[in-house]
């Protein structure tokens, strides 16, 4: 028996244990480079003292010593480059691996409820940003570390410009922690839009085609634009608020740095401050307006990272992203009995928003598909559903292969309730080709062994010829290494439909299940698959979702769908006869046939 599946929570520390030497060894090196940027200061205001002592053969030393720390410092900063770019982008990698694990995860109805652009976004972006902001962290740490020495260095030299030096500081930061808040709504309201627009400007290029034919430029247009403008506005609100509060800060910075520049000339004028201490001064005053700024970043960086990690925290959470769940119960030879007993199913559409940070779910509304459904279909048996559009065909082929869930009764494969089947029980046994199968910017083999790493050449040639696709294989170039393009774009929609039942049929699973597949096709190619699904026979359980009830005239049994009930069964030729609905329709099909 093996354990039911756990929700695991995303969290950062997993990767840093990963690569805990080189994180290290590059915290370590940042401390010496953050001990040279201490030193440097200090060793600068000896210089300047050495020099108004006219003291020069010590200002010479002094340098030297100081050019000894800078070759140090840039050696230590290739080498914090070379670890950050090899084992950083490493971590990155690794991060958006597990998203994408966590992806396929995610129930079908949660991808419904949420835009492509969320998830792309969730995988590629944040984990970017996640590693990226965690070293400019380290930056900040360093950076405010030699900063504080300096200004404390400045508070010893002088303790009335130390104090002062210490108001202005002390100001800024509180402006900073002003600003830190409105970035942080504003940053998420931002990321937000970017989702969106990323969302429809996928689909617009997936689509690219569709929207020509169908004159939809225009409305697409509009579409985008409207997306692009919040998008914009979003962004705009989130930097030029960002940028106007960072900038009412270094003026108030600027005038408070004159006014202690000032305060200085007036102490040495009273010889409370000697010329090398004012130049000391004067040569830091932008590492002192620096404090704050680094300080800044430090915090803005710390919120994008919370950001970023809250965003990914919901792929694995099992809250707004519902994760797939399966059972325990291990099947080794699924036989393909398919049995529905009172099966209820509601299509649900939620509406999520963020309250107290947590995500509260709400339902906004919910369509009855399937009601008390029941029906038996025997392993190895081809059957077929057929009806109406809305009247449940796809549902149920979703309820088969566990896309989605019943909200009551039960779906059995072999008498087990399929809510108590494991992962690997469910994923062998059914193979489903869908009216668009997906195929992947490769070679033809290669789309292939996706579906069996292991497949030999006679089981590939094979699945080739008894899917109609060697004649046309035969007649490219490169044969079966032909690369077919994304979504196999260089393949005609017959071609890809083969393809893809190539691919069912490597991975001999059991239940195989074909969606519309032959609705957008011509006769020729229908014809093709027709004779494919004819190959299957009695080697699988075959359930098909047909709109073209031509291609299910050999089939062992027909369900007559309507408004998410059987209301009829049979052979083509009994519901010819007898069902007066299901011989209309095949008339109407016959009409639109001629016709075209």
């Amino acid at each position: 028996m093996k354990k039911a599946n756990t929700v695991k929570s995303f969290t950062i520390t997993k990767y840093l244990k990963k690569y805990a030497g080189w994180i290290t060894l590059y915290i370590g090196l940042f401390i010496i480079s953050t001990i040279c940027s201490i030193l440097t200061p200090i060793f600068v205001a000896n210089a300047i003292e050495d020099i108004t002592m006219a003291s020069y053969s010590s200002a010479i030393y002094t340098f030297l010593i100081l050019m000894a720390i800078a070759l140090l410092d840039y050696c230590i900063v290739i080498f914090l480059n070379y670890i950050y770019n090899r084992y950083g982008m490493r971590m990155i990698g690794d991060m958006s691996l597990d998203c994408v694990a966590q992806s396929f995860k995610i129930s079908s109805m949660s991808y419904s409820n949420h835009s492509s652009g969320q998830f792309m976004q969730r995988i590629v972006n944040d984990p970017n940003r996640i590693i990226q902001d965690l070293m400019s962290i380290i930056n900040y740490i360093s950076s405010l570390t030699s900063t504080f020495v300096i200004i404390i260095y400045v508070v010893i030299l002088n303790w009335i410009i130390g104090l002062c030096v210490v108001g202005l500081i002390v100001v800024s930061i509180i402006i900073d922690l002003i600003r830190l808040k409105i970035f942080s709504k504003n940053e998420k309201n931002a990321f937000s839009s970017e989702d969106e627009l990323v969302a429809i400007v996928n689909e617009t290029i997936k689509s690219e085609k569709d929207i020509k034919t169908s004159g939809l430029e225009k409305r697409l247009n509009d579409i985008l634009n409207t997306k692009t403008n919040k998008y914009v506005g979003a962004n705009y609100k989130l930097r030029n608020t960002n940028q106007t509060i960072r900038q009412l800060k270094n003026i108030f910075q600027e005038l408070a740095i004159f006014a202690i520049l000032i305060l200085g000339v007036v102490l040495m004028e009273k010889s409370l401050v000697t010329i090398a201490v004012f130049m000391v001064i004067y040569s830091y005053r932008g590492s002192i307006k620096s404090f704050s700024t680094y300080f800044g970043n430090f915090g803005e960086t710390i919120t994008s990272i919370k950001t970023s990690l809250g965003r990914i925290r919901e792929l694995f959470e099992n809250n707004e992203y519902v994760i797939e769940k399966f059972g325990n119960v291990h099947l080794e030879n699924v036989r393909g009995e398919i049995e529905f007993k009172d099966v209820t199913f509601k299509y649900k559409e939620y509406e999520f928003k963020k309250v107290d940070n947590e995500i509260a779910k709400t339902l906004k509304s919910e369509i009855l598909v399937l009601k008390n459904l029941n029906f038996f279909i025997k392993p190895n048996t081809t059957v077929a559903f057929v009806g109406k559009s809305g009247s449940g065909k796809t549902t149920v082929l979703s309820l088969i292969s566990k896309m989605l869930e019943a909200d009551s009764g039960q779906v059995l494969i072999d008498g087990t309730d399929i809510k108590d089947l494991d992962k690997e029980t469910l994923r062998k046994s059914i193979s489903l080709v869908n009216q668009f199968p997906y195929i992947f910017d490769m070679s033809i083999k290669e789309n292939l062994l996706l579906a069996k790493e292991n497949a030999t050449d006679d089981e590939i040639e094979k699945a080739v010829e008894d899917s109609y696709l060697k004649d046309f294989i035969d007649t490219l170039p490169n044969g079966i290494d032909t690369v077919v393009g994304e979504s196999g774009i260089k393949l005609s929609g017959g071609q890809r439909q083969r393809l893809a039942i190539a691919r069912a049929l490597l991975r001999q699973t059991s239940i195989i299940i074909f969606d519309e597949s032959t609705s957008s096709l011509d006769n020729f190619a229908q014809e093709h698959i027709k004779k494919c699904i004819d190959n299957l026979k009695g080697k699988s359980t075959i359930v098909i979702v047909a709109h073209r009830l031509s291609t299910i005239k050999n089939v062992d049994n027909i369900f007559f769908l309507e408004n998410g009930k059987i209301v009829d069964e049979g052979s083509f030729d009994t519901l010819y006869k007898n069902n007066k609905e299901f011989k209309n329709m095949f008339t109407v099909e016959n009409l639109q046939d001629e016709l075209n």
